[in-house]
């Protein structure tokens, strides 16, 4: 008999099929999303880029765009990738391949995350928007910083870059050591759960 879920660090079992937000721990995503690679690995760099990296350079640019965001927005920039802590970074073509069955465990556990942590189980439209807009924004800078893509392929793909501090830039595009990405993405959560 094959099992769906997934056994964390913090010693909880995630269900893939009904994730319970009971199961949900912060320490288990950061430390989870420190150690997936975007891109499939293929960046530039001593480290991987992580998706924790990733989420904090996306939460970044949303920032830099409406420095007036909400806490709640803020939150749910940062776990818009939370699901892949459990079920990794698949790249988009892929999960244009295989389709919704992908699409529909992640939409359980992002509605698993969101719950656990005081979100709208479902984000709003407008909150899609943002999210979807600044994910674009640091793919592109992803993309043609440590991806080898061209600025005009980029373009093609995800758009017109954001517009980041240089400083800002060459720390969230510097890949960090997997401990270093997990520090700073819980330092984040605390950060916006305090405010």
């Amino acid at each position: 008999m094959s099992r769906a879920w997934q056994r964390m660090l913090s010693g909880r079992r995630l269900d893939l099929l009904d994730p319970s937000p009971l199961d949900v721990e912060i320490a288990d995503i950061a430390h989870g999303l420190a150690r997936v690679a975007r891109w499939n690995g293929q960046t530039n760099g001593a480290h991987i880029f992580s998706v924790a990296q990733h989420t904090l350079l996306v939460e970044a640019v949303a920032r830099a765009r409406n420095p007036r965001l909400d806490r709640s927005l803020r939150l749910a920039v940062l776990f818009h990738d939370a699901p892949e802590y459990v079920i990794g970074d698949m790249i988009s073509p892929f999960k244009a391949v295989i389709g919704d069955a992908y699409k529909g465990v992640e939409a359980r556990l992002l509605r698993a995350i969101h719950l656990r942590f005081g979100l709208p189980p479902e984000s709003t439209a407008e909150a899609t928007r943002l999210i979807k807009s600044a994910d674009r924004g640091a793919a592109h800078l992803e993309a043609t910083r440590l991806a080898g893509f061209t600025t005009a392929e980029a373009r093609r793909f995800f758009g017109e870059p954001p517009a980041l501090s240089s400083s800002m830039e060459r720390d969230y595009l510097t890949p960090w050591t997997a401990d270093r990405a997990e520090s700073r993405y819980l330092k984040r959560f605390e950060e916006l759960m305090r405010t």
